[in-house]
């Protein structure tokens, strides 16, 4: 490649950030060396998100503001990759015809290839396909040596949630082999990783398959997980409450590595809604599983994502919604005001809802939910919490790491203790952190 620097801005989810590693230990693998900022890179690379409302606005925006940079270094490539790529594809180029690669979630292994076809004079390159997880055959090893890493175990979704786009840009649930999962957790834990997240769309469908062309279950890999030596703490997003079974809360209760914390989206609590969004679940369903978990895990925290103001909600609705909150009693939500996504059925749907109303909804909910959160926060005080420590905090002196349920921490030691685990005795709690004594 002529090309020797990239730099790559990530929108999005965990997946996201996790294709954003694995595209920089693919450009590392060919030579190239990653820089802190757009300006110094001959290749940048904006992985996107289409989750949101207005993620092309957002798109269209940044590659604005780097215009420039093409003007001053010619030689620049410009590549757009991820969820937005996937759904617009070549219009990406009519709108931006600085952009010389196009790539979706599924093909970003084939960016060198890619770059080399731009450099010989073919033109830019757009490849939005779905090879389901053939890319994992062609990235080299996972290079994170962080506390805690992410390792993607399957991929895209086949639930079609009538306000979702994701099954439109990452294609259908695929799962990788488990041998694959297991040898990339290994490489990790020698190169130091303790804790291990393992991700996917709906991360309880896992469907992987063994040498022997056996299937695997998500709880079944959780007990192959778990016997790795080195690993210390395991957590999994996302998972969808339609395969969050039993054999799952059992390894809750079989596997104290699993951390006691737990992100289920409800999404809704009214019932109506929730067929609407096209999730086959009921309210009392989802009550039925997390007291059915608590039963092996009393403390556990849950956390959970909410859509409100979903068009045609009303007041009942949303009152149901708050009473699902009372009685699960959250430690924590990514919550949303409704955003009509083209090409989904939920986009059809009559919203007589106004702004105003929807927004008032949500801070009602979000208020609740960090208010519950920070009683939770209240009763950490003078506990002691083993601690994932990430690296130095933002304030200076101290460290930062993480407890169970998520919960950032700042307290005074070593850098040594970076990349550990370690006791640390709560002293004080904050609006979004705690501060902690290292035991």
């Amino acid at each position: 490649m002529k090309i020797k620097t990239y730099h790559i801005k990530t929108w999005g989810c965990q997946m996201n950030e996790y294709d954003s590693a694995r595209i920089s230990d693919l450009l590392r693998h060919h030579g190239l060396e990653e820089v802190d900022t757009a300006e110094k890179a001959d290749l940048i690379v904006l992985n996107t998100c289409a989750v949101r409302e207005k993620a092309e606005v957002k798109l269209y925006h940044q590659l604005g503001r780097w215009k420039n940079l093409k003007k001053n270094n010619p030689a620049c490539l410009f590549a757009v990759g991820g969820c937005v790529a996937s759904e617009t594809g070549k219009k990406i180029r009519a709108r931006a015809p600085m952009v010389d690669i196009i790539f979706g979630p599924q093909t970003y292994h084939r960016l060198p290839e890619m770059i080399q076809r731009v450099e010989s004079g073919f033109g830019p390159q757009i490849d939005v396909s779905f090879p389901q997880v053939e890319k994992f055959d062609f990235l080299p090893d996972n290079s994170a040596r962080t506390a805690s890493a992410f390792v993607t175990i399957m991929e895209g979704c086949s639930n079609f949630c009538t306000y979702c786009i994701v099954p439109y840009t990452r294609g259908g649930e695929t799962s990788r082999k488990v041998d694959d999962i297991l040898y990339e957790i290994n490489h990790l834990v020698e190169n130091g990783v303790k804790e291990i997240n393992l991700l996917g769309q709906n991360v309880n469908s896992f469907q992987g398959l063994h040498h022997d062309g056996s299937i695997c279950s998500f709880a079944e890999l959780l007990y192959l997980v778990n016997e790795i030596e080195g690993i210390e703490r395991i957590r999994f997003t996302t998972s969808n409450p339609i395969k969050f079974n039993q054999d799952i809360i059992n390894a809750f209760g079989d596997i104290p590595k699993i951390a006691n914390y737990l992100h289920l989206p409800a999404q809704s609590g009214s019932d109506r809604i929730l067929k609407l969004m096209g999730r086959p679940y009921t309210s009392d369903d989802y009550r039925d599983m997390i007291r059915r978990l608590k039963l092996v895990r009393p403390n556990i925290s849950i956390s959970s994502d909410f859509i409100v103001g979903f068009p045609s909600e009303t007041a009942e609705d949303f009152a149901q919604t708050m009473k699902l909150i009372d009685d699960i009693r959250y430690d924590g939500s990514f919550s949303f005001i409704y955003s009509k996504r083209p090409g989904t059925p939920a986009a059809e749907i009559d919203d007589p809802i106004t702004l105003e109303e929807k927004k008032e909804r949500l801070s009602i909910l979000q208020n609740r939910i960090n208010n519950l959160a920070m009683q939770y926060s209240r009763e950490m005080l003078g506990t002691t919490q083993r601690v994932v420590i990430d690296g130095k905090s933002q304030y200076g002196g101290f460290l930062c790491g993480r407890t169970e349920n998520n919960r950032n921490v700042n307290f005074v030691g070593p850098d040594s203790l970076i990349g550990s685990l370690a006791d640390v005795e709560i002293i004080e709690v904050l609006p979004h952190s705690l501060k902690g004594k290292l035991l």
